[in-house]
């Protein structure tokens, strides 16, 4: 697959840049390289290759989901200047 002028000035009036014909002609090549790049890495054999997120092996941190805590629906509005039913009560400020 290769990128042509058109292309690369199509692709910069949707993403809304800027471009001038020179960068336009630079961009071109460059994105033409970068694609013939990506079609190098179609060849390499990756049967067998377990996908990964890392280079290193690693184990994800998890806890335990249980509840640990609550039922302080009280204390937490203890030191509320106002509250009602365990509602934090604030001054209306819309009219």
């Amino acid at each position: 697959m290769s990128v042509d002028l058109a292309t690369v000035k199509r692709v910069a009036r949707l993403a809304r840049i800027a471009v001038t014909e020179e960068e336009a002609q630079r961009m071109t090549g460059e994105l033409n390289g970068i694609l013939g790049f990506v079609e190098q890495l179609s060849e390499v054999d990756v049967t067998g290759v377990e996908p990964m997120t890392s280079v290193t092996p690693m184990a994800m941190k998890k806890r335990v989901d249980a509840v640990t805590d609550g039922d302080k629906a009280d204390d937490v509005v203890a030191n509320a200047p106002n509250s009602d039913r365990n509602f934090f009560l604030v001054p209306k400020v819309v009219e």
